[in-house]
């Protein structure tokens, strides 16, 4: 399949293994309208690619992914916005895109892993990270609901107790704490992050394919079920939040590098 549409996407192959890269290394990789629609398409483009079996995906540069892209919420802020409904659409296809994929999913974590980017890699089959690299979903931080998948992720992985830590003050983990409390699968020294992720990868490229594809699917059943009946609720009150105050004084709050005073309106 030809990949050559997307624009802040790049792809490269090695065998059977599809890597996906967020390419926005400048910004952290942070994600702005544009990128958000094409990681809404590149997991049904993936699952339907004849030339791969296994997918990782990835940031350039030195992280995963930062979250939303400050100018496209400062937008938002101002009024200058797409309707809410469009981008919450966006958002459902991106996790249903990740969790009806038939192909495993790794995400290779080389870096921080914030808001949008820890949804989207702890949505992955198997996250893989530099023992350095945070994850964080600070949502809350920014006067928003954890509406993009947070709150239907981490509870699933390290029990609501904690879930309710991290989403509620938006606090990060690292890595290696990740690994120790189920967040992640693996926490690894950066430098054997490459190598590491190449050689599970080609592990699952040389299994039997129709196996691991129906154990996943099987395995997302809870997920997906889960999914239907959280997911509108979230993207829903995400959604009233982008109008609050709150949300704007946040936005202006880290433009202005200074603590946010909220108003609670």
């Amino acid at each position: 399949m030809n990949f050559d549409h997307y624009k802040l996407l790049d792809f490269s192959r090695d065998g059977r293994v599809l890597t996906i890269i967020m390419n926005r290394p400048e910004l952290l990789n942070a994600v702005n309208h544009e990128l958000h629609e094409e990681m809404a398409r590149v997991f049904f483009d993936a699952a339907d690619d004849p030339e791969s079996d296994v997918i990782i995906l990835t940031g350039a540069g030195r992280a995963f992914s930062a979250g939303g892209d400050f100018e496209w919420l400062d937008k938002q802020v101002k009024g200058d916005r797409i309707p809410f409904v469009h981008e919450a659409r966006t958002m459902r296809r991106i996790v249903m895109g990740l969790l009806d994929c038939p192909k495993p999913v790794i995400a290779k974590v080389n870096g921080d892993a914030m808001g949008f980017g820890a949804s989207v890699a702890l949505l992955c089959d198997v996250v893989i990270a530099a023992n350095e690299a945070r994850f964080a979903d600070p949502h809350v931080k920014l006067g928003l609901v954890a509406g993009d998948g947070g709150a239907l992720i981490w509870p699933q992985l390290i029990g609501f107790a904690k879930a309710k830590h991290y989403l509620l003050t938006g606090d990060p983990i690292n890595a290696v704490d990740a690994e120790r409390c189920n967040l992640i699968s693996f926490a690894v020294a950066a430098e054997e992050l490459d190598g590491f992720v190449s050689q599970y990868a080609a592990k699952l490229a040389r299994g039997a394919q129709s196996a691991i594809r129906y154990t996943k699917s099987v395995t997302n059943i809870a997920l997906r079920q889960l999914f239907s009946s959280v997911f509108e609720a979230g993207v829903a009150y995400e959604g009233l939040t982008t109008y609050t105050a709150d949300f704007g004084e946040a936005v202006r709050a880290v433009q202005e590098k200074r603590r946010p005073q909220f108003s609670g309106k």
